[in-house]
């Protein structure tokens, strides 16, 4: 398991883990989860294309806060090693986490594709946005399963 968190680990875990799929249904219509869901894709073809520093240069504040962008290079090509290129990708679903004392203030969405490799067939990539004060949705938290 490859995880590129964040500084609050646990609290992107914990947003990460929620169920959503009971949520799917009522979230679809949420023009907020389609925005953020667009932001997660559009990353995720950044990332998809080995380019490091375009893809930190992408992410949240809160995501370069968190680690350099030569730590996030070694940390992605690790997993580009281990997985190999992505085969297809399916939006599983998207849902805000409950607010709580372990989420930090802020508007955040956890978007959750199902994810075929050429070395692996499936795996879970969940993203962790963060609507950032210039009103986008950019990465905080991503997580490869």
């Amino acid at each position: 398991m490859h995880r590129f968190c964040s500084g609050r680990r646990a609290v992107l875990a914990a947003i990460s883990a929620w169920s959503i799929a009971g949520a799917l249904p009522a979230l679809a219509q949420d023009p907020r989860y389609s925005e953020a869901q667009a932001a997660a894709r559009d990353w995720l073809a950044i990332e998809d294309t080995d380019d490091a520093v375009a893809s930190y240069s992408a992410a949240a504040k809160r995501f370069h806060d968190s680690m350099p962008v030569d730590q996030w290079a070694q940390a992605m090509s690790r997993a580009h090693e281990q997985f190999g290129p992505v085969q297809t990708r399916t939006l599983i679903g998207t849902q805000a986490p409950t607010p709580g004392p372990d989420v930090p203030p802020g508007e955040f969405v956890v978007v959750v594709f199902r994810t075929e490799y050429e070395k692996r067939q499936t795996g879970t990539e969940t993203l962790t946005l963060e609507r950032e004060s210039d009103g986008k949705w950019r990465v905080v938290g991503y997580l490869i399963r």
